[in-house]
């Protein structure tokens, strides 16, 4: 019987809950749309530790993979400082504080690997893939010139991203529907509840308790 009293429940709110799912929806979707300035990202990986040398054993190697693994989170600090940071400004020419570029890229060692994924998100796909670039370069010269020694191996290059990385249209959307439906659902059960008024013979006989056995119903005075 419950389940009957939910979804006359419903039923009776069906309006409100279609309203309230679709505006949640469409809202969603303009936001996305038209209102969030959509931001792009372009990654590259860069390897910490220095070119093999074949004359090196296979002990010695595995010697410099743990050791460089441990050195991939030292660098990863490295790519994120000041220094670097004003090294990219000055060679792509940016008129930014280093501060906000920091705020632009994320640094994330891959796994137990010796690589180093460096991040950038920008409004811009090109200034996001130019930054990547060369904030590995940047890195490379850098740490060596500090370091003195070069423990940074570029590969491939950075991408120009074509597709935004946020928003995703689609997925907020989709969980507007959800978030919608659920709120529309909960003020729909909620005004059923703080609704105390009479309007049926059931809900007579679910306060009283007592069976109606008749009822009279309402005529206009005629005179």
């Amino acid at each position: 019987m419950e389940i009957i009293e939910y979804l006359n429940i419903i039923k009776k709110r069906f309006l409100l809950v279609i309203l309230v799912t679709i505006g949640a929806t469409v809202l969603s979707g303009v936001l996305s749309y038209f209102v969030i300035t959509p931001t792009y990202k372009s990654d590259i990986s860069v390897i910490i530790g220095k070119t093999e040398d074949k004359s090196e054993t296979s002990k010695d190697s595995y010697n410099d993979v743990i050791m460089y693994q441990q050195l991939v989170k030292t660098y990863s600090e490295f790519a994120k400082s000041r220094k670097v940071s004003e090294h990219v400004i000055k060679a792509l020419k940016l008129n930014i504080d280093p501060t906000e570029l920091q705020e632009m890229v994320t640094v994330a060692p891959k796994g137990d690997t010796e690589f180093l994924t460096i991040t950038v998100k920008s409004t811009d796909p090109k200034e996001a893939m130019d930054i990547a670039n060369q904030l590995a370069k940047s890195l490379k010269f850098v740490s060596n010139d500090v370091k003195k020694v070069d423990n940074v191996q570029l590969l491939d290059e950075a991408v120009e991203p074509t597709v935004p990385d946020n928003p995703n249209p689609k997925l907020n959307m989709a969980i507007a529907f959800f978030i919608g439906l659920m709120v529309s659902l909960g003020i729909a059960f909620l005004l059923e509840y703080l609704d105390n008024t009479v309007k049926t013979q059931e809900d007579i006989e679910k306060l009283t308790g007592i069976p109606v056995i008749g009822i009279i119903p309402l005529t206009e005075d005629k005179q």
